[in-house]
């Protein structure tokens, strides 16, 4: 189901804040398959509830047969279509060519999967999130792997059931915030450290706002500490481990002292760590990954996760609120194709640590650049590394401007692709630095 909002010109400032920074609306996928329909005249008003987004994309497909310059895809009977022109059939003739061509691609290199398995790729995606499947297996064989409950998570009582998926990092993050207020009613989110910064907009204009600590400190967990003393009180703490772009990790076991002692919930991104890497969720309520990122690394699907800890004091409150709020909203193309990237994810993970570990070893050798990892030892795992982010600063202009230039790499501002990214933004510190103020 697709639906459009209207809204008067007033509101057009929320309207685009809501699309630009809660992940939620529709996949380029989804677009692409309404777009579809709607041109053959497949789209109808929607009259039965019970239909999710699975089955009516399926629907769609499964009347396509042969190959794609003869199909005449049908989902009921109706009337007969006017006479085509000779124009008409030219131009049928080369759309179908080029989406041939996108079939033989997506074919060739085994992107293109069966649609109504959507089902099973979702719950291969969620027990690869919960840590019990590390095996790089397909879906015909998934079966055949037991998943056992003691999972890479190491929490009693957690399996795939607490893991909930979204079309994209901020909506997981975006929904969980929503979720919580919910279920504990509407306070003042904290931000700790900087964040991604669609993070902090979201905790800031939904809601009552949030108090942002920039720098992530421990005279700021003392200030906080004062405030909870003095008798404020907080819905949750937001906070990344690692953080992005500069690699500072809080000190998550004051920040669960404090949060048991004052009653507000932890929240982890643990994006840039993955939980491979660390092992951050017996000190958080919720964790929460982009799934974009490394999870996928082929740099051609989103999606997110939020993962809820049974241990919490907030579980039982948090998943009776999902069992009524929580809507699978994951289009059934972007599930298949995240769950093909991700069978590989525990054997790429371990190259990536070797890689940049080697390259950050040689940036500092050479006394160039640096790394920032407080608080990571005590939450890496025994065989974890450290990722695929590194953040350097240089002395001076000149020199980061050679070294940006000779280093042969694609450019581009994102992270855990399957291939080394460079990106540099000499205003990026100056930002950060800014809005910690």
């Amino acid at each position: 189901m697709v639906s459009a909002v209207i809204y008067p010109k007033r509101h057009s400032a929320l309207a685009k804040s809501f699309w630009q920074h809660t992940g939620d609306g529709i996949s380029s996928r989804r677009a692409e398959l309404c777009h579809r329909a709607f041109n053959d005249g497949f789209l109808a008003p929607r009259v039965d509830d019970s239909d999710d987004n699975d089955q009516v994309h399926c629907a769609y497909h499964k009347s396509i047969k042969g190959p794609l310059r003869y199909q005449k895809a049908r989902l009921t009977d109706g009337p007969e279509e006017p006479a085509r022109t000779r124009a008409d059939s030219l131009q049928e003739e080369k759309q179908q060519s080029k989406d041939d061509s996108i079939l033989f691609v997506e074919e060739r290199y085994g992107r293109n999967l069966d649609l109504s398995r959507a089902g099973q790729a979702k719950t291969a995606i969620r027990r690869r999130i919960a840590g019990a499947l590390t095996a790089d297996v397909d879906l015909n064989h998934m079966a055949d792997i037991v998943c056992t409950d003691d999972s890479m998570r190491k929490v009693p009582g957690f399996s795939e059931e607490d893991v909930y998926l979204y079309p994209s990092g901020m909506s997981s993050i975006f929904n969980t915030h929503r979720i919580m207020m919910t279920a504990r009613g509407n306070m003042k989110s904290i931000c700790f450290g900087f964040p991604y910064i669609d993070t902090l907009k979201i905790l800031e204009k939904w809601g009552p706002g949030c108090l942002f600590y920039g720098n992530g400190s421990a005279e700021d967990l003392d200030d906080l500490e004062k405030r909870c003393e003095e008798g404020e009180r907080y819905l949750a703490l937001f906070c990344e481990f690692p953080g992005n772009p500069l690699l500072k990790c809080p000190d998550l076991a004051r920040i669960r002292a404090l949060a048991d002692r004052f009653d507000f919930a932890v929240v982890v991104d643990e994006t840039i760590g993955n939980f491979l890497n660390i092992h951050v969720m017996p000190h958080a309520d919720v964790v929460v990954s982009s799934l974009t990122k490394v999870f996928s690394g082929d740099s051609n699907v989103m999606g997110g996760s939020s993962i809820l800890n049974p241990l919490s004091r907030y579980y039982q409150a948090l998943k009776r609120k999902m069992e009524t709020e929580y809507e699978d909203n994951y289009w059934a193309e972007d599930a298949l194709f995240m769950e093909r990237n991700s069978r590989d994810f525990v054997s790429r993970i371990a190259r990536i640590n070797v890689n940049a570990e080697a390259i950050c070893s040689t940036l500092k050798a050479s006394k160039y650049g640096y790394s920032t990892r407080p608080f990571y030892e005590q939450y890496r795992s025994p065989t974890g590394g450290y990722g695929g982010l590194l953040s350097v600063t240089f002395r001076a202009r000149a020199e980061a401007i050679a070294f940006y230039d000779a280093l042969d790499t694609a450019k581009g501002p994102s992270l855990g692709t399957n291939f080394t990214l460079r990106f540099v933004n000499p205003e990026d510190e100056r930002q950060h630095l800014s809005n910690a103020k």
